[in-house]
């Protein structure tokens, strides 16, 4: 019986299992990015991220430990040099799971696990959410508060108007009281009475 037994094999003898996980800590270093099953995401992650703890002290001694999980000196010196400089101030949660659905071949669970401040685009969409959100925020009970810094907008708006509405107004008169268009009708009707008279 396995009973409280949680490490997953994943279906690999344990050679097989470590080269596996070996060989993707040294993708996901490289590249930042990889896509694999939701079941090989998970054990990578509790994988690589004790490796990238340890790269935030540069000594010797951690760099022989990655070495011997990763067996890639071009992981162990992009671990240690550009990851270790952008991860020195995270407490952890490195890595961030998404998940993208269901293969078409074996219905497996995909996803894609990435290095959380190597994403630009998310960065770069939290940075313009930040620009684009309201300062003020609407609840249901709507208090006094609320309602004044929504008319207080408004009221500025509503000031700066007037000036332009009146130079409108001033240069619409202009073009009516020029046109003689309104004289005309009233002519044609007077000459009309004159010929009745007549």
């Amino acid at each position: 019986m396995r009973h409280g037994k949680k490490f997953n094999h994943l279906g690999r003898t344990a050679s097989h299992r470590k080269a596996m996980l070996s060989n993707m800590a040294t993708s996901l270093i490289l590249h930042k990015r990889i896509k694999t099953t939701l079941a090989k995401a998970k054990a990578l992650r509790i994988y690589v991220e004790p490796l990238v703890t340890r790269s935030k002290t540069d000594t010797t001694h951690d760099r022989r430990m990655v070495f011997s999980y990763l067996q890639s000196k071009e992981a162990v010196s992009e671990l240690f040099g550009a990851i270790s400089e952008k991860v020195a101030s995270r407490p952890g949660g490195y890595t961030r799971i998404i998940k993208l659905g269901k293969r078409l071949g074996d219905n497996a669970e995909m996803c894609m696990i990435e290095l959380v401040d190597f994403n630009e685009h998310m960065l770069a969409m939290k940075t313009d959410s930040k620009k684009d959100e309201k300062t003020t925020r609407r609840s249901r009970r709507g208090g006094k508060k609320a309602e004044a810094t929504a008319a207080a907008p408004v009221a500025e708006v509503v000031e700066e108007a007037p000036a332009e509405v009146e130079e409108t107004v001033e240069e619409t008169v202009d073009t009516v009281e020029e046109t003689p268009v309104a004289e005309a009708p009233e002519e044609k009707a007077s000459s009309d009475e004159t010929e009745e008279k007549k």
